[in-house]
């Protein structure tokens, strides 16, 4: 049997939403979610017009919403994010495809420029592996900065090899639906793109 990595972007391809604006609206409610969105509307706009990087727009909306949160809240109420809201996110499609690999003994990683703390808990449930963004943490709070890079585009390339000698594996499968998939998309040999939505 061949040894097989297995590659998965996480929002919109495992999931059907972004966990990110998902995970404001759990821990924050929806009225403070459209709210902080409209009062850093002039910031955001910038972003999604390219005018400053992705993930100077994520530090923006991290810092507005859990700037001097917790750590130990933080993880609580991402625990708990996983376990009431990110199932019913989750693509049928996309967990069949999981349980087929691991069938097949293959190494599966969700790679995903989310933060970890609230997408590890469920890679955990299932027994995958997970690299995403990390948030600073100092004095035990969240600044709202991102600790190292966001884990987008060539970031997703470089934390993978970090991690895993590719020569190791006789074949790479990769799953994304966006531009910020493209790098790890580049290093399978089996790429699919969009794979669950039909």
């Amino acid at each position: 049997m061949k040894k097989r990595l297995v590659l998965f972007d996480f929002d919109g391809t495992i999931t059907t939403k972004d966990t990110f604006l998902e995970f404001i609206k759990f821990y924050r409610g929806t009225y403070s979610f459209y709210w902080g969105f409209l009062l850093n509307a002039p910031y955001l706009a910038l972003m999604v017009f390219k005018l400053i990087p992705n993930w100077k727009g994520k530090e923006r909306m991290l810092t507005w919403f859990f700037a001097g949160e917790s750590i130990d809240e933080f993880n609580r109420k991402s625990e708990e994010f996983c376990k009431q809201i990110v199932p019913g996110l989750i693509r049928p499609k996309a967990l069949v495809e999981i349980e087929n690999h691991q069938r097949e003994g293959s190494t599966i990683v969700v790679v995903s420029a989310s933060a970890e703390n609230w997408i590890a808990p469920w890679c955990k449930t299932l027994g995958l592996s997970c690299l995403a963004t990390q948030l600073e943490v100092v004095d035990d709070k969240v600044t709202g900065k991102i600790k190292g890079f966001n884990c987008y585009g060539p970031e997703k390339e470089k934390r993978l090899r970090s991690c895993y000698d590719l020569n190791d594996f006789d074949e790479v499968y990769a799953y994304g639906d966006s531009s910020g998939d493209t790098e790890m998309l580049a290093l399978a040999q089996q790429k699919f793109f969009k794979p669950f939505r039909s």
